[in-house]
């Protein structure tokens, strides 16, 4: 990342008091040849504390995706405004039924001299309050030009309600007859269900939010600055540029600057995603939120505050968020045919009666038409089958955290994916391990490796350790083990000095070594190679590497047979990426890609296509919420969770065919209760409208009541019979 990628980046307040929860073992290898990022500069992240301007962003963010629930329409406000909404507007509904006539289907009988009045205050609470809502959402649609469901229910509630105070004052005041019947009761019954609805279908996805705070987690609260000789513990949020800070092994680096004193290796790939410990000395850059894994080093802070890497990758989480494009969904589309039919069918039932019978007749019938076009069924339709495979998705491994992006997956052309813990288990497995020398056995290479490794903390370590486990072998104690900084470590055993090593450290110190034996060794890219060396001569090897997942191949065969191209997007270098995309038969690749990198061609992709990705790190984040569908691994970060629509619970590649299944059955059974919720309405409309008049057929209230019932029962049926397999 250069000063100029930078120049332009927003400043973001955000403060953080809490340890980073994300300290996973990922499995690097400080054996493995370097991929050098001294050309990315990072700098220290604000961590500045703005109580207003935090409120400011957490309003931004909670607004970002609430237009999710209910298929794409937009709700905004909170889960709990809207289960408060629903559960007053149900209880107000209680009185309207026990004293309404039900448009003629004749009531409870409860009727007193002063019911009209009360139906009448009920009535416009239940209008007011629990229809804001749909006003909200009807506004946005008729600003951008897009009339859908919010437009169709509003419209149904509007006339119902100004209709049935017409109502109340021409029975009540001017004594009319024949009376005129009040929609109160379709009022309120129509709220209530589609307030339903929505609480169904909608989820807690303000996923940037979530994100970014997750992002925030990664600093330590506290940073060892060293000033006039001494180390001083003070809170991040005071780092200044210049600061000398101490970073002890173990510890999380809390800003971004060049390495001053000492020598280490440094996990990054919380970060970056770099599938490798980085070597790190003196003038090296250094990553706030990166791990230091096993040297105690100082480096100076030597950007503005706002300039971090950290910082970056928020905002670009926060503008992917704010420019992922939420087309408009198939529910949308049927409820805005139906709001322009039930607008023409009105007008020209009302000017056509008119003409015949006069306004007394003319105006019930149109009423009549805009209150049957109320999307009872329709309203649940969505919401009754995205339900049903978010559980089914559940016990199959698969979170879904967005349910507009089932519908999107099934649409997908481009799948694009991170490598490391993506594809690959994350983690360093022994592979082989040999020797060269005849005074040892394979065995005996393997215990003199695990007596140096058995006090080491790195990922190579645990996987020598594991296989020395699993053989049951004893260790010799070895003395005075000691890191090579950037090649291994050396240690003495039985009064014998052995060096474990990457091939490296040959050059560095004038190795005995078969050339064309190490060069078909370090021609295997998927292993990191590590020889044990006494005496300037190798005696053994070690072979250790990042295990393709056994789900990844069938995800890819899929894909491929369903005419979706993979992409395997990484930020490990060349080789490495060219041997994995090789093993599974993937095409399309793109190595030593930083996060901006990859949002990039995320962005390039989405120009042909619809797009999904698949990460599971901080350095995903950002593709993750730019990609029509964000897929998240479950065994990722909480960042790359946070800012995902679905997660992989099992962390298994071969459950995006599970999803790519779902999504193919769900979109099915939508297109079924779509045409369920909206047959009624093709059927119910032109009735109402009086087509059939003249054979004595003009359907009544009470009878588009019922048939609206029977559609309402049918949908939520359909929706149960929904299966994955």
């Amino acid at each position: 990342m250069s000063k100029q990628e930078n120049n332009h980046m927003k400043k973001m307040v955000m403060n953080s008091n809490q340890e980073n929860n994300q300290d996973k073992n990922m499995q690097m290898s400080e054996h493995q040849d370097h991929q050098s990022m001294s050309h990315i500069k990072m700098t220290h992240r604000n961590m500045e504390t703005n109580h207003d301007d935090m409120e400011h962003m957490d309003h931004e963010m909670s607004g970002m995706n609430m237009g999710h629930g209910m298929s794409g329409h937009h709700m905004n406000m909170d889960m709990g405004d809207l289960n408060r909404r629903f559960w007053i507007s149900l209880i107000l509904t209680i009185p309207v039924i026990l004293f309404s006539p039900m448009a003629g289907m004749g009531g409870f009988g409860f009727h007193f001299s002063w019911s009209p009045l009360l139906l009448t205050i009920i009535g416009s609470i239940l209008y007011f309050y629990g229809g804001k809502p749909f006003f909200s959402g009807a506004k946005m649609e008729m600003k951008s030009k897009q009339p859908g469901m919010m437009s169709l229910i509003t419209l149904g509630i509007t006339v119902a309600y100004f209709y049935s105070i017409y109502s109340v004052v021409a029975n009540n005041v001017f004594h009319v007859t024949p009376t005129v019947d009040e929609f109160f009761w379709e009022l309120s019954t129509l709220i209530d269900i589609m307030l339903l609805g929505h609480i169904i279908e909608m989820k807690s996805i303000d996923s940037a939010g979530s994100a970014v705070d997750a992002l925030s987690k990664l600093l330590p609260s506290t940073a060892k600055v060293v000033r006039n000789g001494q180390v001083v513990n003070v809170n991040v949020a005071d780092l200044k540029i210049n600061d000398i800070v101490q970073v002890q092994a173990g510890e999380k680096i809390p800003a971004d600057g060049a390495i001053v004193k000492g020598t280490t290796t440094v996990n990054e790939s919380l970060v970056t995603g770099e599938s490798k410990l980085v070597p790190k000395s003196i003038n090296d850059d250094v990553i706030g939120g990166s791990i230091n894994n096993d040297g105690t080093f100082e480096f100076k802070v030597d950007k503005a505050q706002n300039d971090s890497f950290l910082n970056k990758v928020m905002q670009l989480v926060m503008n992917a968020s704010n420019n992922k494009s939420h087309a408009q969904t198939i529910a949308d589309k049927v409820a805005g045919y139906l709001f322009y039919a039930a607008l023409t069918v009105a007008i020209i039932a009302f000017i056509s009666w008119m003409f015949v019978s006069g306004a007394t007749i003319a105006l019930p019938i149109a009423v009549t038409v805009l209150i049957i076009a109320c999307p009872h069924a329709l309203g649940l339709a969505i919401p009754l089958v995205v339900s049903r495979p978010t559980a089914l998705a559940a016990q199959n491994g698969l979170l879904i955290r967005d349910s507009s992006a089932l519908e999107q997956s099934n649409k997908v052309q481009y799948v694009l994916m991170d490598k490391t813990g993506t594809l690959t288990e994350g983690n360093f497995k022994l592979n082989f391990y040999q020797t060269f020398n005849s005074h040892y056995s394979k065995d005996q290479i393997l215990a003199l490796a695990g007596a140096l490794e058995k006090t080491s903390s790195h990922p190579l370590a645990k996987g020598v350790m594991d296989e020395v486990a699993e053989k049951k072998l004893q260790l010799d104690e070895a003395e005075d083990v000691q890191q090579i900084p950037g090649f291994g470590l050396t240690g003495i055993v039985n009064g014998k000095k052995y060096q474990l090593v990457s091939s490296n450290y040959f050059e560095k110190e004038s190795i005995e070594y078969n050339q064309e034996t190490v060069n078909k060794l370090l021609a295997d890219k998927n292993n990191s190679i590590s020889f044990l060396i006494e005496n300037n001569q190798v005696i053994g090897v070690i072979g250790e590497g990042d295990e393709i997942k056994a789900g990844s191949k069938p995800m890819i065969d899929y894909l491929k047979q369903h005419h979706i191209q993979p992409v395997m997007l990484t930020g490990d270098n060349e080789a490495i990426a060219a041997s994995v995309a090789s093993s599974l038969g993937i095409d399309d690749y793109r190595a030593k890609l930083l996060p901006e990198d990859k949002q990039k061609i995320v962005a390039e992709y989405q120009k042909r296509g619809t797009t999904m990705f698949i990460g599971d790190g901080v350095n995903d984040a950002p593709s993750l919420s730019g990609a029509n569908v964000g897929v998240a691994i479950g065994a990722g970060t909480d960042v790359a969770i946070d800012s995902a629509d679905i997660v992989l619970v099992r962390s298994d590649p071969k459950d995006v065919v599970d999803l790519f299944k779902l999504a193919k059955r769900t979109a099915d059974k939508m297109k079924q209760n779509l045409w369920w919720g909206a047959g009624y309405n093709i059927v119910a409309l032109p009735l109402a409208a009086g087509v059939l008049a003249f054979a004595g057929i003009l359907l009544s209230p009470m009878v588009g009541a019922v048939l609206m019932s029977l559609s309402t029962v049918v949908v939520s049926v359909n929706a149960l019979t929904l299966r994955i397999g």
